[in-house]
């Protein structure tokens, strides 16, 4: 069983996947004249704004994200804003097999496999650092994580997603005045995330040389602190804090920094596999039914991600991630039109020294209900 969910995350991640992800931001970047650059200081002003005419939703700092797109195409669901591929795929390209399948896929990844790469992380650096038994902290994560997504979660986000879809779910959430907006602030994420974040990780590792090198073969060229060098674990970054701390708080350090990243990771989980539940079902007692399944079953699943080796629950995990960004990179780039046309709208009002409102009309957008009833009601 092992070998076959290692194989088929490698025909999911085969290397065409990863060109068209590459190709993608670069056809992005060029078609918005690098926006990324252009409207850097805009992304951090409006990181922290949000629209005070309505309560329905939330800064775009609390969400994190990125899509102009979702927020094109969002909806109003029992007075939570709802957005992502699903409605971007349904409503703008008219292929609802398509935004079916990216539901299906990404209530089965977001709800099942990925919780279960969070849980191994934390029960893996814990186990390590503390000499705790992985089942035992497997209950904890699961039990605190329970209590979370019972009680009503708002939003929690981790790394850089531009491209699997993920992200583009809770930027439905955001409140803004207009889409690019919230495409600004997923931007930004990504200076901070990537740039900065993961960059600066990568650097200490490389500097402390906790790290081993191996040739094709498998035979050892450097060897530093033990660790295999791309194996999907934290003792890289554990041994290089320990260099400088001590190995003994460089563990400590990292586990409670692990425990915190990963658990925020987990509500954001939950949060798009039920908006997504909430697309597939709508309202009614079905939809309530499958979101406390939902809830049994991510919970479960961060019990169960603490008892497995990593590479195994790595391999499950970046199989969900892998099938949602298949589907959601090709979709955004047959709606790019669109995008860059919300984004020239935008450009054009800041010229003239107003503050952005989104009119889909102007941009030849049909179906914005959301944006059909906000600008009626502005009027209003």
């Amino acid at each position: 069983m092992e070998q076959v969910i290692k194989t088929i995350s490698e025909w999911v991640w085969s290397p065409a996947l990863v060109v068209i992800c590459l190709m993608a931001g670069l056809y992005f970047s060029i078609g918005t004249r690098f926006v990324q650059v252009r409207r850097l200081r805009e992304m951090a002003r409006l990181l922290f704004a949000n629209d005070k005419s309505r309560n329905t939703g939330v800064t775009s700092f609390q969400a994190f994200s990125e899509s102009t797109l979702s927020q094109i195409y969002k909806e109003e669901n029992e007075g939570e804003l709802r957005g992502g591929p699903s409605y971007y795929i349904e409503k703008g390209l008219k292929c609802k097999w398509l935004a079916v399948l990216f539901a299906v896929i990404a209530v089965m990844a977001c709800g099942w496999f990925l919780p279960s790469v969070q849980s191994n992380s934390i029960a893996e650096s814990f186990a390590e650092t503390f000499h705790i038994n992985p089942a035992w902290i497997g209950i904890v994560v699961a039990v605190l994580i329970g209590l979370v997504i019972v009680g009503g979660v708002k939003r929690g986000i981790y790394s850089n997603e531009a491209g699997q879809g993920t992200g583009a779910i809770v930027a439905g959430a955001a409140e803004v005045s207009h889409p690019v907006k919230q495409g600004l602030v997923q931007a930004f994420s990504v200076y901070v995330d990537t740039l900065l974040v993961c960059t600066a990780t990568a650097v200490m590792i490389l500097a402390c040389k906790t790290y081993n090198v191996f040739d094709a073969s498998g035979n050892i060229l450097i060897a530093a602190q033990g660790v295999q060098l791309g194996e999907p674990e934290v003792e890289y970054t554990t041994a290089a804090i320990g260099t400088l701390l001590g190995m003994e708080w460089g563990g400590i350090i990292i586990s409670i920094a692990m425990f915190f990243f990963a658990f925020t990771t987990l509500m954001a989980y939950y949060y798009y596999a039920e908006t997504n539940l909430v697309y597939l079902f709508g309202k009614g007692k079905m939809e309530r039914v499958l979101i406390w399944l939902l809830r049994v079953g991510l919970v479960t699943m961060v019990f169960v991600g603490s008892l497995y080796e990593a590479s195994v629950i790595w391999a499950i995990g970046d199989t969900g991630v892998g099938a949602m960004a298949w589907i959601n990179v090709i979709a955004i780039l047959l709606l790019s039109p669109k995008a860059f046309k919300a984004l020239k709208s935008y450009e054009r009002q800041k010229k003239d020294g107003k503050e952005p409102v989104f009119n889909p009309e102007e941009i030849g957008v049909k179906e914005a209900v959301y944006w059909d009833k906000y600008n009626s009601e502005i009027l209003s």
